[in-house]
């Protein structure tokens, strides 16, 4: 393969950025632009050693640098890998860059370093997907589960279940082809308890993905009501800026206005909707149909009602909208004499909280209802769970096999069609952990990385 150079570090001004060569000439490039105080080359230094020099294109001085030398197998791509750390600006790291490719280095492809790292078998499949997660990482939450992740638990527990699976198929394989030996048959009953195992243990994989999901994601949230019952600013209080326009006219949000908040440990995609009510104006009558559509679309519904008034028929005709929806009723304006009648919500097993979103009260009761409607608590990070998508659909095609496996063991099938169903789950794993992948999988997997990582 070639030698790959790129920034690994943000395309930003900073302290320090580094620059990162990978390949069989890593060192002898680096010698090229690198120059010690010592004299010491690139190609004669030790692996986790360093050296204080500058970095020079010809004659031209650039900067003064540190060179980190990493030795194949024992870096982090498992070739031979020179670190060059420089000042943080942005012209002098792309100057230095810009040199490496002059002397031979060719631009790193996004995420080829873990690329190369996955090839060379330093990192499986769900390991290197990993490495994303711990750098996209923005919570306490998400990093653990990221760093689980890159640690090889989701790697274990598969290779776990495909190592008994592989060992049923040498059974069943042995049993068939060599009859005239004294080899014991296959007996059906023990061969589902071994496949009833495996599922179970493939299904503690997916069984907290939504949860995972959610905590790397985001929540996909319309804030919807009435107009003027506190949509905006409850969106505002959420965002911590001005974002949506407040006034005391109706019919003032007529687009839908989007930010991501953090909320605790929860991240919610908000979406600030125009007021859903009758109306002629055929530009709010626009935003209206808009706010019922993301009430469709939306993962949770945050429905805001004025508790200093009565329910209204357009509240009405909310609350038919939104139920059976991950709802969150909030009784905003508890700052005042509350005159709402609460007992729809109870009704309709529509979670409500008090709130005043001009005072800023009641946030925490909001985060609350929202992790009680998920399940977001700390048992459900406790298992190690799937990443993404790709992994996902490995571990559901895996018992979907197993699942029609057991089903043709129940119908008295032969042994043969049970072997089949068998092989085409263990073929999933082998997927899920990189074992046995097609190279266009590979490819897409690794395009979703950053430059330099």
């Amino acid at each position: 393969m070639s030698t790959i150079a790129a920034v690994s570090t943000p395309d930003a001004t900073g302290g320090i950025a580094v620059i990162r060569v990978s390949g069989e000439k890593a060192l002898e490039i680096a010698d090229k632009v690198f120059t010690s105080v010592s004299g010491k080359k690139a190609v004669d230094m030790e692996g986790y050693t360093c050296a204080y020099g500058y970095a020079s294109d010809g004659d031209e001085r650039l900067d003064d640098c540190i060179l980190t030398v990493f030795r194949a197998p024992h870096s982090y791509t498992g070739e031979n890998t020179a670190e060059i750390s420089c000042h943080g600006g942005i012209y002098v790291t792309r100057r230095i860059l810009r040199t490496l490719i002059n002397n031979g280095a060719d631009n790193a492809l996004p995420g080829e370093f873990t690329k190369r790292a996955f090839l060379n078998g330093k990192l499986d499949l769900t390991q290197a997907e990993a490495v994303m997660d711990v750098i996209s990482a923005k919570s306490e939450r998400e990093l653990k589960m990221a760093e689980e992740l890159r640690d090889g638990a989701a790697f274990k527990l598969a290779d776990k279940c495909s190592g008994k699976l592989i060992k049923i198929l040498g059974d069943l394989a042995a049993w068939a082809d060599y009859p005239e030996e004294d080899i014991p048959a296959v007996e059906p009953e023990n061969l589902k308890m071994v496949l009833e195992e495996v599922r179970k243990e493939l299904s503690s994989l997916v069984q907290n993905y939504d949860a995972g999901r959610i905590i790397r994601e985001g929540i996909l949230t319309a804030i919807v009501g009435r107009p003027n019952v506190g949509k905006s600013t409850l969106f505002n209080s959420l965002s911590g800026v001005q974002r949506s326009i407040v006034t005391d006219i109706a019919g003032t949000t007529r687009d839908i206005v989007e930010e991501t908040v953090r909320l605790g440990d929860i991240v919610l995609r908000l979406s600030d909707t125009a007021g859903i009510r009758d109306t002629d104006d055929v530009i709010e009558g626009i935003g209206v149909e808009m706010a019922e559509k993301m009430i469709d679309s939306a993962e949770l519904v945050i429905a805001v009602f004025d508790g200093g008034c009565p329910l209204t028929e357009d509240d009405l005709y909310l609350i038919n909208k939104i139920n059976n929806k991950n709802t969150v009723a909030v009784i905003n304006k508890n700052d005042i004499d509350l005159k709402l009648d609460t007992s729809i919500f109870k009704e309709n097993n529509i979670q409500f909280v008090y709130l005043s979103a001009k005072e800023n009260t009641g946030i925490s009761e909001l985060k609350s209802a929202i992790e009680n409607i998920f399940m977001l608590n700390e048992t459900s990070f406790n298992t190690v769970s799937a990443a993404n998508e790709r992994q996902k659909c490995c571990i559901d095609n895996a018992i979907k096999s197993i699942d029609s496996a057991i089903l043709a063991i129940d119908s008295g099938e032969l042994l043969d069609a049970v072997n089949v169903l068998i092989d085409e789950a263990e073929q999933s794993l082998l997927e899920l952990t990189g074992k046995k992948i097609t190279e266009s999988v590979v490819d897409e997997v690794f395009s979703r990385f950053c430059v330099g990582k």
